[in-house]
This record gives C-alpha cells, structure tokens and sequence, in this order.
C-alpha cells in the first residue's frame, strides 16, 4: 500500500472576484434633462449620493423612525412595513438616478447601400 501524501493548503495568489472591476472604456457623458442640472445641480442633494450600493448601506443604517422621515422627506407616503418601504425608497433612488443620467445618443449618418444590397433588403416586404 503506498503512503499518503499530506497536502499543504497554498495561499492562492489569485485576486478575489470582489476587488476586481471592470472598465468598458467608453466616454460617460450625460445629457441634462431639467434647469437645475443646466445650472449644475448634480442630483445629491436629494439622496445624498446617485451611488446605489451607498445608498442601499445608508438605509440599511436607518431604523424605522429614520426611514420613514426620510421617506416623507423624499415625498413618499412612510408606511409601518420596513422591507416594503426600503423596497419603495430604494424604487424611487433608480428613478431619480435614471432621470439624472439619461445619456447622449449620438446620431450615426445614414451610410450609402449598394443597389444588390438594397434588393436582397426589398425581398422580405
């Protein structure tokens, strides 16, 4: 019978999957869509970050008083369940993010098409 061999356990020199991130390299520009960004209000103030872990680990300090003060804060109606109203401050945190990050489409000039193109196109109508 031959010996058993005692593994050591090595400390793997790979990076976590967590302390990664990932860039996709594009320009982030985003177009203003009311005055007060034009003005340059840069849509904090209401929530205090437009970072939605931030935001989801500040409600997650709150106790129930403190949430529903912010809810009414915020303008929405302060319920009793928690969860659901963490549900509804964190729904309302997307919106008011989306709405200040709609970004800029950028028009592609129609390309000139070869007429054997054109016509394989006209077969499906």
């Amino acid at each position: 019978m031959a010996a058993k061999r005692k593994t050591s356990a090595k400390a793997s020199s790979k990076k976590k999957l967590k302390n990664l991130s990932q860039v996709h390299g594009k320009e982030e520009k985003f177009q203003p869509t009311s005055l007060d960004q034009v003005w340059g209000d840069d849509g904090t103030s209401t929530y205090g970050t437009l970072n939605d872990m931030e935001y989801g680990k500040q409600i997650d300090d709150m106790n129930l008083s403190d949430m529903q003060a912010h809810a009414s804060k915020v303008g929405i109606i302060p319920i009793d369940n928690r969860s659901t109203l963490r549900d509804r401050l964190v729904r309302e945190f997307r919106k008011h993010v989306a709405n200040y990050r709609k970004p800029i489409h950028h028009q592609t000039p129609p390309q000139d098409v070869d007429s054997e193109t054109l016509k394989i196109l006209s077969e499906g109508r």
